[in-house]
């Protein structure tokens, strides 16, 4: 199974975002989070991670890009349940048992998303308010086929110079 973890390029992230997701955690859409909004809210910081943001799953943090990654069945089952408290924290569901079905959903469709895509490609989202609600759209950057060679440092342990 794949799923996408955030990835930074530099510290954009940090400045843009008014909590900027953990580089390496698991991310999802999160586009839920803008389903009742307005223009009115779409403001500063909060623009942008409307217009932009993937939801990290362990910070509640926002963050530009992602990179397809495989994942174990049982890393699915803990984010589940990450998730599922969130919805209880967050949005006011009732338990983690109640959220759990939504949460194995949303990890369903960024599952879907991912799963054609080889590992380190890289993802990028797009919202914008609709009269039908928010409407996302995303962009793939294939992983770019490079030699080791092109990154190694060519030398000798022995050589002083």
């Amino acid at each position: 199974m794949k799923l996408a973890r955030a990835i930074h390029f530099d510290e954009s992230d940090q400045r843009v975002f008014a909590n900027p997701a953990r580089t390496g955690e698991w991310c999802i859409s999160g586009g839920f989070e803008f389903s009742d909004w307005t223009e009115n809210d779409l403001a500063g910081k909060a623009r942008q991670a409307f217009a932009n943001g993937w939801l990290g799953l362990e910070t509640g943090g926002r963050v530009t890009f992602v990179a397809v990654t495989e994942m174990e069945a049982a890393e699915h089952d803990a984010l589940a349940g990450m998730l599922a408290a969130h919805f209880v924290t967050y949005y006011g569901a009732p338990s983690a048992e109640a959220a759990m079905p939504v949460a194995r959903e949303e990890l369903a469709q960024m599952a879907e998303l991912c799963e054609d895509h080889a590992p380190n490609t890289l993802l990028t989202v797009a919202r914008e308010l609709t009269e039908a609600g928010v409407r996302e759209a995303y962009r793939v950057i294939e992983a770019q086929d490079a030699g080791l060679d092109q990154f190694a440092i060519h030398g000798s342990l022995d050589d002083p110079h």
